[in-house]
């Protein structure tokens, strides 16, 4: 039980969650346990719930019936490990692209470190009833539903890296759409489906993804030796309960934002949620913090495929 090696088998071979729940695993006030999975010592600290167990890498939840194995916890490959280059990448989006100035040059690097940072993945769907007014149009004139479901599935599904939580959505689209003489909008409906993420660390609230979408294609078993020695892989204070909550609201607010930037004169908007099951997904995340001219900047980026997640400080 100290090797490493994983100790959940079955007849078929090895399979995650193959633990039972046990409401008297933990009792109030236990700060000693074992890892229901491989028997391992496991210390807590206040406030922490949810574990990884640093012997066979199980994730742990510690909830209001005591221990269990997390069903699916998985985690995203390290593809930008080394300083050189996330300091290329940082220095490129600093230059260039989103912030469109140049920071990197009047700016002091104060901090720079990577973590593994854990994610509750949950899956939403979605679906969004709308009554609006006069259609929003940028260039042009939009005439038909197809062109219309388009934008909206475009600005409300994202893409890989940015652009919402998709990761992977299925795009919004317009259902019993009308169209009167002026060519208002009457009626339509927007679905997506989300694999939305919520940080699992209260500390780390402020930095919640609100449109990033994680490549969880490329997700694979967490391993922690996957990770170079040094790194820190973090444990977390929000359970799969609250995550859910969080997760619900996140959606049913984006899904507001994004109809009211893209029509006018919102008459009616209703949206209805379902929720999946939970992952627990750990990410290996860069956290960057620097000086310009007395302002804080914060990058935080996802070092699996070195995109931004958020900035703080940028504006």
């Amino acid at each position: 039980m100290k090797c490493g090696a994983n100790l959940r088998q079955s007849a078929e071979g090895p399979i995650l969650g193959s633990v039972k729940k046990q409401k008297s695993f933990a009792p109030p006030g236990t700060t000693v346990l074992k890892c229901p999975s491989c028997g391992a010592p496991i210390n807590p600290q206040f406030g922490e719930m949810v574990i990884t167990c640093e012997y066979c890498s199980t994730g742990v939840v510690l909830g209001g019936e005591g221990w269990s194995s997390v069903k699916k916890h998985t985690m995203l490959p390290l593809g930008f490990g080394d300083k050189d280059s996330i300091l290329k990448r940082m220095h490129d989006m600093m230059i260039v692209g989103l912030l469109r100035r140049h920071l990197q040059d009047s700016s002091t690097l104060e901090e720079l470190n990577l973590s593994v940072v854990p994610f509750w993945i949950i899956p939403v769907s979605a679906r969004t009833s709308v009554v609006a007014g006069e259609v929003a149009t940028q260039a042009g004139t939009i005439a038909t539903t197809a062109v219309l479901a388009g934008i909206l599935g475009a600005a409300m599904s994202g893409g890989k890296g940015r652009g919402g939580f998709a990761g992977p959505a299925a795009a919004g689209v317009l259902l019993g759409s009308t169209m009167n003489k002026g060519g208002q909008v009457k009626a339509f409906q927007a679905n997506n489906l989300y694999q939305f993420p919520v940080v699992a660390m209260k500390a780390l609230s402020e930095y919640q993804p609100r449109e990033y979408a994680f490549d969880v294609d490329d997700r694979a078993v967490f391993e922690a030796k996957e990770f170079p020695k040094g790194v820190r892989i973090l444990n977390g204070d929000i359970g799969e309960d609250d995550a859910t909550h969080q997760a619900r609201a996140l959606v049913d607010q984006l899904q507001s934002d994004k109809v009211h930037h893209q029509y006018h004169m919102v008459q009616e908007i209703k949206t209805e949620l379902e929720t999946g099951e939970p992952e627990l997904l750990h990410v290996p995340i860069w956290f960057a913090r620097y000086d310009h001219k007395g302002k804080k900047i914060v990058l935080i980026v996802d070092a699996h495929n070195g995109e931004l997640i958020d900035g703080v400080g940028l504006n």
